[in-house]
């Protein structure tokens, strides 16, 4: 007979947070904490990068590789870091990422939105372990990709309100603000990208207030596993021989769409509403 503990190991699942915030006191750290709590509660196994503990490299440069690179004279950081990636010769910070990284089944991105981004550090993060080879190849992306049996998000905190982050608003659509990280990172390493979880301007809240938004975390945290992911298009509408192009017979099925297919690809309609922050609009 199985006892239920071992039924309860057997399905847990792994979740790595990579988290980027200095402060120890700050809301992002109670997310975060919310977060490995509520997870753990559930069985999982929760893995905490914390970026700013570490001391994370953020450049990514020749240091990340032991012994000679392949081409002194014109380093291209991607072509080398793929060879030391294959031959085992990848910096020991990088190599510990992608242990966790092949580990987890979600990746959850805690951070303050600094500039419209991530973090310098958390940029880092991406730019150093997300190798080309491990995360990605040309052949091997969005759809495709190497890491399309796993999940991703991002969870982080806004300085300004959420009316100043609309389509009317004085800093543009998030949507718009989410389509390169999401897309462009995410997506691109065929992660199954769920919903942002986006805390607006807390610092602007009563100490009441933020600890709703906690409380709606961790409802959320709940059945945060299941959630069905944002949409993406596939590869495989696209023309490859066209230089990557949506296939003739994609745009005429969509050509009397009110609005384009994503935030993207837009097909010069208006941008399909909630794009970026739901699944299934």
């Amino acid at each position: 007979m199985v006892s239920s503990v071992n039924v309860l190991f057997s399905a847990a699942q792994t979740v790595l947070i990579v988290y980027a915030h200095q402060s120890a006191g700050s809301f992002n750290a109670a997310v975060k904490d919310a977060a490995v709590d509520a997870l753990k509660k559930q069985g999982c196994n929760v893995l905490v990068s914390d970026l700013y503990e570490m001391k994370f490299k953020a450049t990514a440069t020749e240091e990340d590789i032991t012994g000679a690179v392949k081409n002194p004279e014109h380093f291209c950081y991607g072509n080398e870091t793929m060879l030391a990636w294959q031959e085992g010769r990848l910096a020991s910070d990088i190599v510990d990422e992608h242990k966790k990284l092949k580990e987890a089944d979600l990746v959850i991105f805690q951070f303050p939105m600094y500039w419209f981004s991530v973090p310098a550090i958390m940029k880092g993060w991406m730019d150093r372990v997300l190798t080309l080879g491990f995360a990605y190849t040309l052949e091997k992306r969005y759809s495709e990709g190497i890491f399309r049996d796993k999940k991703a998000m991002l969870s982080f905190t806004t300085g300004s309100h959420e009316t100043m982050f609309s389509s009317n608003g004085i800093n543009g659509d998030m949507n718009v603000t989410l389509w390169p990280i999401q897309n462009g990172v995410l997506n691109y390493c065929g992660f199954q990208v769920l919903a942002p979880q986006i805390f607006w301007a807390p610092t602007h809240l009563s100490s009441e207030a933020r600890e709703g938004l906690l409380e709606g975390w961790c409802a959320r945290l709940q059945g945060l596993l299941n959630e069905a992911p944002l949409t993406f298009p596939p590869v495989d509408i696209f023309d490859e021989e066209e230089g990557f192009q949506l296939k003739p017979e994609v745009r005429e099925k969509h050509a009397e769409s009110h609005f384009g297919l994503t935030v993207g690809h837009h097909l010069e309609k208006p941008l399909p509403p909630h794009n970026q922050m739901k699944a299934g609009v």
